[in-house]
């Protein structure tokens, strides 16, 4: 959706009333238009843009008059509202810019409309708003007014304390809460003045006054490891815990398999089976079997912990599976979305003991062509549980236990890899990063995620059950009356955000077609090309922010980036709920059942996909501090090198190649010369030596200061290299850049 951010217009004229009878007319259209608090005289007044010796107390008689009318009633607050309900009311969410002014987004209107500070009463960012949409007085474009809270986000915060003699009030670490809480003295709990505080709102605010609250837990002192990784939780309002209610419902469950469950299901365990799973892991959602078939043909069975034996629909461990809907994995911590007596001893797929699964078994042959397909409840008894180091190992040197299986497993999948490549399938090589923490979680190491052949091994047998089980559900709808399913898509990229990719990348030598398959072509020789170019991870980067997001819903719309026409996530119910969905969906279809409520789906997959939008921003938080605090810690005076990562009107972003931290050198810091941006360039140009500093550039940097409780690192530059891969236009249109997120 656009956002209209410029400037509009200029100064309203003021108008001077003569005639009553049109002030009144004028008067009741502003009160037809709502708003949250009401109106008084005075804001008449000032909406109205009146100016006259009497024209207050001319308003005053008017309103007057119009509530004896029964035109309008006094509110709450001793203001004026209009009886008269407003037809254009819209449905949706607040998300705040900054102090000034947040963006309202709905479904149900093509662009978002900016709504000013003053007139979003007390909603707060994120929240699920009634909106009255009404024309700007600025041009053709939309205003909104918040008219009514339909649903808070959160009511608890993160923040630091500040103790007053007669009252306490909590500035938050939401960066999107523009206002702080007020605390009773008698609410402070054991916080002390200073502490990083959870906080829950008891009284929400009303016209002028800050929301009211409680300390409900004082999570520490501010730049501890603990305290900030709880002051993360807290400001995502992610759970600390589970209830004691709900650890008893897990305790509950037998650990014993009863013949005649098994007697219920496909049995493999005499079949060579193994997991392939990090060295960290705890839970195992997944194995694969594998045995030669009297064909000549191999028989791969994907087998996903069966989380939906356990866990039934509606239980209270069900709901709250539901209500976090995925796991969190902070640099430090697993948040799950199950109870640990589930997640890492009934349900995971652990060695050397009988577990209970549901399958995806494939026949394949030796071009790894799909001969047949099973699907259903699987026991299964794992041979092995390997790391992907272990796997890797196996697949260079051909030697170790299981290297057979492994090997031919491989070669299955690498085939499987070329032919989703063939259809158009996108390679998105994310840069990532883990930290080796010390007892007391100061990081000692940070190190970048390397995807070896086991990882993509693991990955396409993966895929090649989780599209599986969508074509199978999706084809038994029949004609125009479609299965409900829950889908995991991703649309194809916004048009317009494509386009500007494009053209920033074609300055950089690299070219991207903007239609059909040769789209994801290109893509992939830029990615072949890009491989150890200083630029390779931030053009990684940018590209994956250029596409689409992947979400959840009832609707069957495919995954572009994978090139698959159906698509859902069937292999990780430990750690996804829509994970559960599909297993309980399958089974339903499988014993012929009929398809079930869409609409109720459909808002499952909703929470399901805002609850994995949570959770990433939460992820990447807890690792962005991680960075500040790696470079606060190793921040001895050296120079480190950096890559430019984006330029604006105020600073250079830069990447440290190292521990890819990304901090800014301002431009009030650079001293040689007086730099301004060339926008249509990606670069800035200094005024009186026409040197330049652009995208790509390799810089040599200095730790100015690295912000714990901000989460920013501010830099200087020592000295850059020129690259030549940015192509300048003399005179060049107007056209808008990548855009990137504000640094503070």
């Amino acid at each position: 959706m656009k956002r209209h951010t410029e400037k509009e217009g200029g100064k309203r004229k003021k108008h001077t009333e003569s005639s009553p009878t049109n002030l009144t007319e004028r008067i009741k259209e502003l009160l037809r238009r709502p708003k949250l608090w009401g109106y008084s005289a005075r804001t008449v007044v000032r909406e109205l843009h009146l100016e006259g010796k009497h024209i207050k107390k001319e308003v005053e008689q008017i309103l007057e008059d119009l509530l004896q009318d029964g035109f309008i009633y006094l509110n709450e607050q001793g203001r004026y509202k209009s009886q008269e309900e407003h037809p254009d009311t819209v449905l949706g969410t607040i998300d705040f810019v900054n102090s000034r002014y947040a963006y309202f987004v709905s479904e149900k209107l093509a662009d978002d409309v900016r709504i000013d500070a003053k007139d979003a009463g007390n909603a707060l960012d994120g929240d699920t708003v009634k909106v009255a949409i009404y024309p700007s007085p600025y041009g053709n474009k939309m205003e909104g007014e918040v008219l009514e809270i339909v649903r808070r986000k959160t009511d608890e915060f993160g923040g630091v304390i500040q103790i007053a003699k007669n009252h306490a009030f909590v500035v938050t670490d939401n960066k999107k809460m523009h206002v702080d809480i007020y605390i009773p003295l008698d609410a402070l709990g054991k916080a002390s003045n200073g502490d990083k505080v959870l906080v829950k709102i008891t009284e929400w605010h009303k016209m002028g006054k800050k929301p009211v609250g409680k300390v409900v837990r004082v999570l520490g002192k501010p730049g501890e490891h603990e305290t900030e990784m709880h002051a993360i939780m807290a400001e995502y309002n992610l759970p600390f815990s589970f209830s004691k209610s709900i650890e008893q419902a897990a305790k509950r469950i037998k650990d014993d398999i009863s013949p005649e469950e098994i007697n219920k299901r496909r049995d493999f365990r005499e079949i060579t089976t193994f997991t392939i799973d990090p060295e960290t892991a705890k839970d195992f959602d997944d194995a694969l079997s594998l045995r030669k078939l009297e064909n000549g043909n191999w028989e791969v069975g994907v087998h996903i912990a069966d989380v939906s034996h356990y866990v039934k629909a509606n239980s209270v461990l069900d709901k709250e599976a539901y209500e976090r809907a995925t796991s969190v994995y902070l640099v430090d911590r697993t948040i799950p979305m199950l109870p640990e007596r589930l997640s890492n001893e009934l349900c995971s797929l652990n060695p050397d003991v009988d577990r209970l699964t549901f399958a995806a078994v494939f026949e394949l042959n030796e071009k790894a062509k799909i001969i047949s397909e099973w699907f259903g409840r699987t026991v299964i008894h794992s041979d092995r549980r390997f790391t992907y180091e272990e796997a890797q190992e196996r697949i260079e040197t051909k030697k170790g236990d299981f290297a057979e299986e492994i090997n031919i497993l491989n070669t299955l999948a690498q085939q499987l890899t070329a032919e989703r490549f063939k259809n158009g399938a996108i390679s998105f090589e994310t840069p990532e990063v883990r930290f080796v923490l010390d007892e007391k979680g100061k990081p000692l190491t940070v190190k970048p995620k390397i995807r070896q052949q086991a990882h993509k091994l693991i990955e396409e047998f993966m895929l090649l059950a989780n599209k599986r089980v969508a074509e199978f559900i999706y084809n038994l709808g029949k004609g125009s009356k479609k299965t409900t399913m829950v889908y995991r898509i991703h649309e194809a990229p916004n048009e317009e955000r494509l386009n500007t990719f494009a053209k920033f990348v074609a300055r950089l030598g690299y070219k991207i077609e903007t239609q059909g398959k040769k789209m994801s072509a290109s893509f992939n020789k830029m990615t072949n090309e890009l491989e150890g170019k200083p630029e390779q991870d931030v053009l990684q980067n940018l590209a994956v922010r250029t596409m689409s997001k992947a979400k959840y819903t009832t609707d069957a719309l495919g995954h572009f980036g994978l090139a698959f026409k159906h698509y859902t996530h069937f292999t990780s119910p430990i750690r996804r709920y829509p994970d559960v969905m599909v297993h309980r969906l399958l089974e339903h279809y499988l014993q012929g059942g009929k398809s079930v409520p869409k609409e109720l789906y459909e808002e499952k997959c909703q929470h399901s996909s805002d609850r994995e939008r949570r959770a990433a921003e939460a992820e990447r938080a807890s690792i962005k501090y991680k960075q500040v605090e790696f470079m606060k810690l190793r921040d001895d005076g050296r120079a480190w090198e950096g890559i430019v990562t984006g330029v604006t009107d105020f600073g250079i972003y830069v990447e440290i190649i190292e521990t890819k931290s990304e901090g800014m050198i301002r431009m009030s810091d650079l001293k040689d010369d007086y730099y301004q941006l060339d926008a249509e360039n990606y670069r800035i140009v200094g005024k009186h030596t026409g040197k330049t500093i652009a995208f790509g550039d390799k810089l040599q940097v200095k730790v100015l200061e690295a912000n714990l409780l901000r989460r920013t690192i501010d830099l200087e530059l020592v000295s850059f290299e020129k690259t030549e891969a940015v192509k300048t236009k003399k005179t060049p249109p107007k056209t808008s850049t990548p855009r990137r997120k504000k640094y503070h």
